[in-house]
């Protein structure tokens, strides 16, 4: 068998969060009761005429600017001309001649490996709406609701290599529309689907293949068993003899396989025209700057933020810069530089299971009150299991405005004493109890010391201060 490369493009529909429609005043809400969000407008009944949602060119404008396209200051749209039951007026409002903007880059990571993938263009359009053909035995079932809700679509070049890329791409695309605060970016809910164009060619070869799209992925990991599977069925076709035809496939979850849905159309079967109903687009200079000064941060800004000023680690940095809100809650903490390690962990591995449990949201916890409790553990006051153990929960449930963090350790016993003395009664008493573990530690097991550090830690119930235990510990254990 020969060695083959996979080539794919994405062309990525990112639902807009504007309050309403693209050209109407429907509401643009999910999970409503079918056919409620709609109009005469949406059911596209004679007489009717689209207006245009300025928040959807906004939000394009800012999606251009952190993708470093070139905005087209005069843009327009088209008509997209085919017939389901979901789409009423027979067409879709879309941007084919004159999108919003062309060019443009993104910068993403895949496996520790920096990737660029160009962008060739992002254009604004419309939804259609949703049919299901599982509902009744007889009937497809329609919902309008989705029809008219403003989409950008991004259409990459075909530089992705690999199901990983694809999985890593769109989860840094949906980083960034959160950033942007243009998308929820929940596939989930449809809010980001995307069709993949897979084809594969021999190693050696600079020539394209033939590509087949796969419509309408609603997940990450869908989008990568659609790639894996898609150009596995590919190859096994050229290594027959065979030839691959373009083809518009459906991906079926259940199975992780690809199907035929359709031959794969070309423009002219779309019939594509300019919207007679909607004038050009004429953007202003003011009009983008304004837009453009809203983007206060981008994923890969605030990643630097948090190393450069705040000297996080870069896994560190990855986990808080993974969404704004968190980016913007940690630069709320004035501590030193040091103790930003310990906040970001404590974010990490306590704030965050909190939240999940629907607790309490980000916006609401107590900075201030945190702040002394980060404090607390770095000043060795307490110890950082105890405090995290007994401490954290009270801290973060707490009302009150102004806690005093060390009043509560104190009624916990927590406080860790200069005088570390006693350890060595504690330590003597552990060591008498684990003979065994004592002669393997000084037989070469030196790893059974946090073994012994937990016992002491759990005798002295917090008290222990971890830098003089550990002195003291390897001194007793240095002893025959």
């Amino acid at each position: 068998m020969k060695d083959y490369t996979t080539v794919i493009g994405l062309e990525v529909h990112v639902q807009l969060n504007t309050i309403s429609k693209a050209f109407c005043a429907d509401p643009n809400k999910f999970g409503q009761e079918p056919n409620t969000n709609i109009s005469a407008v949406s059911l596209a009944l004679p007489g009717t005429l689209p207006v245009l949602n300025e928040e959807q060119v906004a939000s394009s404008v800012k999606l251009a600017h952190a993708l470093g396209s070139t905005i087209n200051k005069e843009n327009r749209f088209d008509r997209k001309n085919y017939f389901y039951p979901d789409l009423p007026k027979g067409y879709q409002i879309t941007q084919e001649k004159l999108p919003i903007c062309v060019g443009g880059e993104m910068v993403y990571m895949s496996e520790g490996i920096e990737k660029t993938i160009r962008i060739h263009h992002v254009h604004m359009e419309e939804d259609a709406g949703k049919s299901s053909h599982d509902l009744h035995d007889l009937y497809s079932m329609v919902d309008i609701n989705r029809a008219g809700t403003p989409l950008v679509e991004i259409v990459t070049e075909p530089d992705l290599r690999s199901a990983q890329e694809v999985h890593d791409f769109i989860a840094a695309l949906q980083q960034l529309v959160r950033y942007l605060d243009i998308s929820d970016g929940n596939m989930e809910e449809g809010s980001l689907r995307c069709d993949v164009n897979v084809s594969v060619m021999p190693s050696d070869s600079d020539i394209y293949g033939e590509r087949n799209e796969v419509k309408n992925v609603n997940s990450k990991k869908f989008a990568k068993t659609a790639v894996e599977y898609e150009s596995q069925r590919q190859i096994k076709i050229l290594e027959a003899g065979g030839t691959i035809s373009m083809n518009t496939l459906l991906f079926d979850p259940a199975k992780g396989t690809t199907a035929p849905m359709r031959s794969k159309e070309e423009a002219n079967d779309y019939r594509y025209f300019p919207d007679p109903d909607l004038p050009p687009i004429v953007l202003s200079d003011s009009f983008i700057d304004e837009c453009i000064a809203s983007v206060t941060l981008l994923p890969w800004t605030a990643k630097s933020i948090l190393k450069d000023k705040y000297g996080l680690s870069d896994y560190d940095s990855e986990i808080i810069s993974r969404e704004k809100s968190t980016v913007d809650f940690f630069q709320l903490f004035d501590l030193p530089t040091k103790s930003f390690s310990t906040l970001a962990s404590y974010i990490a591995n306590q704030i965050f299971p909190y939240i999940n449990e629907g607790q309490i949201d980000l916006i609401d916890l107590n900075v201030a009150n945190i702040t002394k409790f980060i404090t607390l553990i770095d000043s060795g006051t307490v110890s950082r299991s105890a405090a995290l153990k007994s401490l954290s929960d009270e801290v973060l449930r707490s009302t009150v405005i102004d806690l005093d963090i060390e009043k509560l350790a104190q009624k916990h016993n927590l406080i860790q004493s200069d005088d570390q003395d006693f350890l060595e009664t504690i330590i003597a008493e552990v060591l008498a109890q684990n003979e065994g573990k004592v002669k393997a530690y000084r037989s070469g097991k030196k790893g059974l010391l946090g073994f012994f550090m937990g016992q002491v830690m759990g005798k002295s119930k917090g008290k222990a201060n971890p830098k003089v235990l550990t002195e003291k510990l390897e001194k007793a254990l240095a002893k025959d």
